[in-house]
């Protein structure tokens, strides 16, 4: 009997490993698979997502009477005509650094040799070959780091053809999401279709004001960042401070990285301390009015969902797609805690990605005006 208990015991043991050592492999190939073929994926992940944002407009045109493909049409066309605007202008608004860019990379090492020959003076080291070595080392580093934003940039074939085919999945999701809609509720089933219907609008009504939202705060900081920059005096302010901005398409690191451009500017091109100080302090200031009331309040709640996940899920993703998977992360964990929510078993994995529980800490538009108004009587009081 206690032989035939051992033996059951060791089976269980067996087929556990078995099982885990197969989700393992399992995980392991869903990761390698999204690394190998990320070229042909992150195209396909775009044109979804992006076909949520133009969707209302196009449901739109088609209740007015116009047939679903000249609308998609309408939509896409309208989308690009906005881009194309959208990078004109940021073309003249940046063009103004990209003239001067020559005379700023002089102007940089210039700077950065002098701040070496001065650290060598400090301690005391040797600095008759310095200044020309430091000026070559940099100059060096200029050109390296040049070639290797061209090779960032550069048309490769791969890249012409994902993003030239982006427009055709957006069309494609576009015309055929009646097609895709039945297939879901087919494989729901007849008792379980309309909680379908209402996680797929659910999904549709996030994704529109997520990607609103943050189109909307990157608008906002293109005038908080040059303004500030204004303030605190840098030049070339309303060019660096778009830059700074568009990195905020990242969302909690975003501002942190576009601050560094201004940053650097200040530092090496500039050659003031005190002014890369002020850049710093401002970029301080601006990262937490991002992050604690401009996304929360115009982003976060659409998503809803906590920042652990968010952050490692942008970590996760840059290390799987790099830049792509960054930008596209949050959308689709708020898709997943959503598919979570409308299956049972799932549900408490939806309350962990979700900001349940938390709402009394976070800082709200309210919660700032209740303070404020606390803050008058009490000044009130005191006089």
């Amino acid at each position: 009997m206690e032989e035939k208990n051992h033996l059951l015991l060791t089976e269980k043991r067996y087929m556990l490993f078995q099982r885990t050592a197969f989700i393992l492999l399992a995980i392991f190939l869903f990761f390698y698979g999204l690394i190998a073929v990320r070229n042909f994926l992150y195209p396909i992940a775009f044109g979804f997502v992006l076909a949520y944002l133009g969707y209302p407009l196009a449901r739109w045109f088609e209740i007015k009477g116009i047939p679903r493909i000249l609308a998609n049409f309408i939509v896409i066309l309208g989308t690009l005509a906005l881009l194309i605007g959208f990078l004109i202008a940021a073309y003249h608004i940046i063009t103004p650094i990209a003239i001067d860019f020559s005379d700023l990379a002089n102007k940089a090492i210039d700077n950065l040799t002098k701040m070496g020959v001065r650290a060598g003076q400090y301690f005391g080291i040797d600095t008759n070959n310095m200044e020309e070595t430091i000026s070559k080392q940099v100059g060096s580093a200029f050109e390296a780091g040049g070639k290797q934003l061209g090779n960032i940039f550069s048309a490769t074939t791969n890249t012409i053809v994902a993003f030239g085919l982006l427009p055709v999945y957006i069309f494609l999701f576009l015309y055929y999401r009646t097609k895709f809609m039945y297939f879901l509720l087919n494989l729901a089933g007849r008792s379980r279709r309309g909680e379908m219907v209402c996680m797929l609008r659910e999904i549709a009504t996030v994704m529109v004001r997520y990607l609103g939202g943050v189109i909307i705060v990157v608008f906002i900081l293109f005038f908080i960042n040059s303004i500030g920059l204004l303030i605190i005096g840098v030049p070339f302010a309303i060019p660096l401070g778009v830059t700074a901005a568009l990195f905020n398409f990242i969302p909690y690191f975003g501002t942190l990285l576009g601050g560094l451009v201004p940053l650097a500017f200040a530092f090496f091109v500039e050659g003031s301390p005190v002014l890369a100080f002020k850049v710093v302090i401002l970029f301080i200031i601006i990262q937490f009015i991002e992050n604690n009331i401009l996304t929360p309040n115009i982003v976060g709640g659409n998503v809803n969902i906590n920042p652990f996940f968010i952050i490692t899920g942008l970590v996760a993703a840059g290390m799987i797609w790099g830049i792509p998977g960054m930008l596209l992360i949050v959308p689709f964990l708020a898709s997943l805690r959503i598919l979570f929510k409308h299956i049972d078993f799932m549900k408490p994995y939806a309350f962990l990605l979700g900001e349940e529980g938390m709402s009394r800490h976070s800082i709200q538009f309210s919660k700032v005006k209740r303070i404020s108004k606390r803050f008058k009587e009490w000044i009130k009081k005191i006089n």
